[in-house]
């Protein structure tokens, strides 16, 4: 085995809705956005990631742009192994080697995926040179990221909230004890502000525009400590057909997501009923905690926080948190071998 080894690189994915995340050596290596760019005459993938994004909403007939994944899985089979061969082939490290190595994969998956979505994934990786193909349960990664000691019999509750799935756990001893996964996250939190800009300024933005004004003035509360400043956004005039701009506030966001974050808010507490006693009562000494892009919603945790009575904690680096819990149990794939489905 020795000899091969030598020709084994080892690495950790997130593949998500939105962002796709890889880490190579204990480093992101690739951190770009879920989107493929095709030509539609020759059906070739022209671009992926960041440039593919900058053509969404603007492209013509010729090309088309794609997200291969919805709701945390493998929507468009095709396109999703393609982007994930030019992510990986875009390591730099790899890039350097002669001969293709073999991989050794550990990718995570969203905890409410059945059997086929699995195969899906595990298929996409094969296909990519992966010699070792290990998934991991998204909420699992996301505690490890986090750094708890899972193994401990004492209860976590992890709320990942990702673009197309909000996944709701409680872990112990290694394993999900109780889970709930929702489909509502940050896609459709963009949604809404398209639909809300639509209904109370007559303006139509593309689903870019609503990303940005997401993530520049996005909050999940009406009064927040230090409130972001309004933003003016450009759009279509829906009366008119006219270009024009309207200015935005972070309280109108808030109106905009409070339907989307409520639902998101009723599924922790179910997912809260259904904690056996004991993992309630360690709950309740060591809180929520929250990760995924989601989770960097101004307000999002002080309002969590009102709804359960809990504290609640966002991780460090809630983007990556996930794909970071992924690494290190890729590092460790013998520590870690109950959760990891081979």
């Amino acid at each position: 085995m020795g000899f091969f080894d030598f020709l084994t690189e080892e690495i950790a994915i997130d593949l998500g809705t939105a962002n796709t995340l890889i880490i190579h050596r204990d480093k992101v290596v690739v951190d770009s956005p879920s989107i493929v760019a095709i030509d539609r005459t020759t059906s070739k993938v022209i671009a992926i990631g960041l440039e593919a994004s900058m053509m969404q909403g603007k492209t013509h007939e010729n090309i088309k742009t794609i997200r291969p994944l919805k709701d945390g899985v493998i929507a468009d089979f095709n396109a999703s192994e393609q982007m994930i061969n030019m992510l990986i082939k875009s390591i730099p490290t790899l890039k350097k080697k002669l001969i293709t190595p073999s991989l050794r994969m550990v990718i995570c998956i969203p905890s409410g995926i059945t059997e086929v979505e699995m195969r899906a994934v595990r298929e996409s990786a094969e296909r990519v040179n992966g010699k070792e193909v290990y998934l991991i349960h998204e909420p699992m990664a996301a505690a490890i990221g986090i750094g708890i000691d899972i193994k401990q019999p004492k209860g976590n509750m992890i709320v990942d909230i990702g673009g197309g799935t909000t996944e709701i756990a409680v872990i112990a001893l290694s394993g999900i004890v109780c889970d709930k996964s929702v489909k509502i996250a940050g896609d459709v939190f963009t949604n809404d502000i398209v639909y809300y800009m639509r209904r109370q300024h007559n303006l139509y933005v593309g689903e870019r525009t609503a990303e940005k004004i997401k993530l520049t003035i996005g909050a999940a509360l009406e009064d927040l400590d230090n409130p972001p400043d309004e933003m003016s956004v450009q759009g279509r005039d829906l009366l008119t057909g006219k270009p024009k701009q309207a200015m935005v506030s972070h309280r109108e966001v808030a109106k905009a997501l409070d339907k989307s974050i409520l639902r998101i808010e009723d599924a922790i507490m179910e997912a809260l009923s259904q904690t056996p006693p004991e993992l309630a009562a360690d709950i309740y000494n060591t809180g929520i905690y929250l990760a995924g892009g989601g989770s960097m919603l101004r307000g999002l945790d002080k309002r969590i926080s009102l709804k359960t009575d809990l504290p609640v904690y966002i991780a460090e680096d809630p983007l990556q948190a996930v794909v970071r819990g992924t690494g290190i149990a890729l590092k460790n794939i013998e520590r870690y071998k109950t959760i990891l489905n081979k």
